[in-house]
């Protein structure tokens, strides 16, 4: 037992390292005069653009589905009014950035730790050190620059899509005038709420890039250590997602 918890500790901190090694050096490559333009343009149509679908059927049922559960609590005590301005603070503060990047990192963190991970046990990566290409330039850079700038923008789509969604099923069952869903959102919310939910975008897609990558460019080899690095990169990404976040809501809000 001990032995296992000593195992467990020392893999941990040594990842820990390593993923923080990984981020140093992305910040220090992000500046160099190397061409990063049409691979980040790639980048973020491949791991961007095509998860505007999961985004959208993420954030409209949990939008229904949150907005369902208060609305039968408001009743009780009278304050259907009050659930714009509710909906709003919840999707746009914590359910909104927090899910997306959940679900987002489910099949980006994938999506980058497997390819990355195939190219590592194919000696594409060693390839390109024997080329003279650093492969932090060449494959880390754009892919996490990509996801950075995408996971602000799903977030927004999916800030408008889940307070949307909650009008459709809030407004019929509360019985309320639609425009006092409305007016309650803007008297209860300040445009930090929604600034905030993108800073904690930036944050998220960060942490989905280099954890990725830290993944993928330790794989080992065979079709096995592939699919167990993804495994990882998976899990670790969520689970440092919800740890940040609690740190980001307490900071910003």
């Amino acid at each position: 037992m001990f032995n296992r918890l000593g195992s467990f500790v020392v893999s941990y901190f040594i990842n820990l390292g390593g993923i923080t090694q990984l981020a140093f050096r992305f910040f220090r490559s992000m500046f160099s005069p190397y061409k990063l333009y049409n691979k980040v343009i790639n980048q973020v149509y491949l791991l961007g653009i095509q998860s505007l679908p999961i985004t959208i059927i993420t954030s409209v049922f949990i939008g229904m589905a949150f907005t369902l559960q208060i609305v039968l609590e408001f009743e009780k005590f009278g304050a259907n009014f009050l659930l714009g301005g509710i909906v709003g603070l919840a999707i746009w503060r914590e359910l909104a950035p927090l899910l997306t990047g959940v679900a987002v990192s489910a099949r980006i963190g994938a999506a980058i730790a497997s390819e990355l991970g195939t190219m590592r046990v194919t000696e594409q990566i060693d390839a390109l050190k024997t080329l003279s290409q650093d492969p932090v330039k060449y494959l880390v850079v754009p892919r996490i620059l990509a996801v950075m700038i995408m996971m602000p923008l799903l977030v927004g789509v999916a800030d408008g899509v889940g307070f949307m969604s909650g009008f459709f099923v809030g407004v019929p069952m509360a019985n309320i005038n639609p425009n006092a869903y409305f007016s309650s959102a803007i008297n209860m919310l300040e445009p930090f709420d929604i600034i905030g939910g993108l800073i904690k975008a930036l944050v998220f897609g960060f942490l989905i890039g280099v954890i990725g990558c830290y993944q993928g460019l330790n794989t080992k080899a065979g079709a096995k250590g592939v699919g167990i690095s993804t495994t990882h990169a998976v899990v670790k990404t969520i689970i440092s997602i919800f740890v940040v976040n609690y740190f980001l809501s307490y900071l910003l809000f």
